[in-house]
C-alpha cells in the first residue's frame, strides 16, 4: 500500500490527537514555551512516543479482541469487590473527569471565536456545545471522523502557520531536544506530559477502531493512522511552545492564553493572533466532542452496556457530559473542586490503566500471536513508571501544595 492509499485511511487517531490537544494543553505549551523558550522541547518529544506506545497498544486490543478497555477491565477481574472498585474508578475518572474538563474546552473553543468575532464566550460556548451534540446525536461515526479530520488539519495548519511567521530559533529549537530540567520547572513537566498521555483516550482508541476497521488484517493502516496522528498532534503542541518562546521575553510568567493572544496581536498586522484564535477554536471544539464521546465509550463499556452510538444509553452519558459542559460555560463558573477532583481520579488511573493495558498486552489467551513484543513490553514500561510519577505528583499537589 502506497503512502497516498495509508493517508485515506487516517480516521480514528484523529480523535485522539484532537483530544490531547485541547485547551488545556495549548495553554500549557503556552506557558512552557514563555517560561522556558525552547528547554522544554524534549518533554513534547517524549509525550508523543509515551502516546504512540500506549495508544498502539489500546487500538491493537480493541482491533484484535473487539472489546473495548471498558469490557477488559470488566471482565478481567471476577471477585464482587475488585469488580465493583474497578467499575467505580472508571466511572469516576472518566465520566466525571470528562464532565470536569467539558467546562474547559468548551470556553476555550469559544475564547477562539470570541477573539475573531468580538461576541462573549458565554454565547459561543452553548452554541458549540450544542453543535457538538447534534453531531454527536447523529450517530454516524463516519461523519463524526470526517469532522475530526477536518479541524485537525484546521488546527495543524493554523498552530504550524503561527509558528513560521513568528519565525523561531531553529537552533536552540534543536537544542531544545536535549533533557534539562530547569529549576522549578517539574510540574510543568508533569503538566504537560499529563495533557498528552491521556487515560480517556486509551478507551477513545480502543473503541473508535473497531467502528473503522474489521480486525486483525487491518492492523497495519490501525498502527500507521495512530502514529501519524499521533505525530502530527506532537508538532501541533510543538508549533503552540515555539510561538510563545519566540513572542516573550524567556522567563515570562503568563497565567493563561489571553496573554498569548495580547502578545501576539501586532504580529504581522494581526495575522498571528487570527490563526492562533482559529487554532484555539478548533482545540477547544474537537476536544468538546472527544471528551463525552470517551466518557460515553469508558462508563458503558465498564458497566456492561451497548457501546453504540445510537444507543438510547450511550446517548444519555455524553449528553450529560456534554450538557455539564454547556451550562457551566453559559453561567462563566468555574467548578474548580469537581476539576481537582478529576485530576486525582485520573491521575490514579492511569498508572492502573497502563499497568493493566501491559498486562492484557501480554496474555496469549486474549491476543495470541499478536502479543507485545519484547521492546514494545520494556517501552511500556518506561512510560508506566514516568506516569506512576505524574500520579504522584498530581497527588503531592492536591494534597499537600
Amino acid at each position: 500500500m502506497g503512502i497516498g492509499d495509508r493517508l485515506k485511511t487516517i480516521g480514528p487517531g484523529a480523535l485522539v490527537a484532537a483530544a490531547f490537544v485541547g485547551p488545556g494543553t495549548v495553554t500549557t505549551a503556552s506557558v512552557l514555551g514563555a517560561e522556558y523558550a525552547y528547554l522544554l522541547v524534549w518533554t513534547i518529544a517524549f509525550s508523543i512516543l509515551a502516546t504512540m506506545v500506549l495508544q498502539e497498544m489500546s487500538a491493537r486490543l480493541g482491533l484484535i479482541t473487539g472489546e473495548g478497555l471498558g469490557e477488559a477491565f470488566r471482565s478481567e477481574f471476577e471477585h464482587p469487590f475488585a469488580k465493583g472498585a474497578t467499575v467505580a474508578l472508571v466511572v469516576s475518572a472518566i465520566g466525571i473527569g470528562t464532565a470536569a474538563f467539558q467546562t474547559g474546552n468548551i470556553v476555550g473553543g469559544a475564547a477562539g471565536l470570541s477573539t475573531i468575532t468580538g461576541v462573549s464566550e458565554n454565547v459561543w460556548g452553548p452554541l458549540m456545545g450544542l453543535v457538538a451534540a447534534a453531531l454527536l446525536w447523529t450517530g454516524n461515526y463516519e461523519l463524526i471522523e470526517r469532522v475530526f479530520v477536518g479541524l485537525v488539519v484546521v488546527m495543524g495548519l493554523a498552530f504550524v502557520l503561527n509558528a513560521v511567521v513568528v519565525r523561531p530559533d531553529l537552533e536552540a529549537l534543536g537544542s531544545g531536544l536535549v533533557p534539562t530540567v530547569p529549576e522549578g520547572s517539574a510540574y510543568l513537566i508533569a503538566g504537560l506530559v499529563g495533557t498528552t498521555v491521556v487515560g480517556y483516550n486509551l478507551f477513545l482508541h480502543a473503541s473508535t477502531v473497531q467502528e473503522r476497521w474489521d480486525g486483525a488484517s487491518d492492523l497495519g493502516e490501525c498502527r500507521t493512522d495512530t502514529i501519524a496522528m499521533v505525530a502530527v498532534g506532537g508538532i501541533i503542541t510543538t508549533s503552540i511552545v515555539v510561538t510563545a518562546a519566540a513572542v516573550f521575553p524567556e522567563g515570562t510568567r503568563i497565567a493563561d492564553v489571553g496573554e498569548m493572544a495580547d502578545q501576539l496581536e501586532p504580529v504581522f498586522g494581526g495575522y498571528a493572533l487570527t490563526l492562533f484564535a482559529i487554532g484555539l477554536f478548533a482545540a477547544g471544539f474537537t476536544s468538546s466532542m472527544s471528551a463525552p464521546l470517551a466518557g460515553a465509550y469508558a462508563t458503558a463499556g465498564a458497566l456492561g452496556w451497548e457501546r453504540d452510538l445510537q444507543s438510547n444509553r450511550f446517548r444519555a452519558i455524553w449528553g450529560t457530559i456534554l450538557a455539564v459542559g454547556i451550562v457551566f460555560s453559559a453561567l462563566d463558573y468555574n467548578p474548580v473542586e469537581v476539576i481537582v477532583f478529576a485530576q486525582v481520579a485520573n491521575g490514579l488511573l492511569l498508572p492502573i490503566l497502563a499497568v493493566f493495558l501491559i498486562y492484557a498486552m501480554n496474555n496469549d489467551d486474549l491476543l495470541g500471536e499478536y502479543t507485545n513484543s519484547t521492546l514494545q513490553n520494556v517501552l511500556g514500561g518506561l512510560v508506566t513508571l514516568v506516569v506512576i510519577g505524574i500520579g504522584l505528583q498530581t497527588l503531592y499537589d492536591v494534597l499537600v501544595l
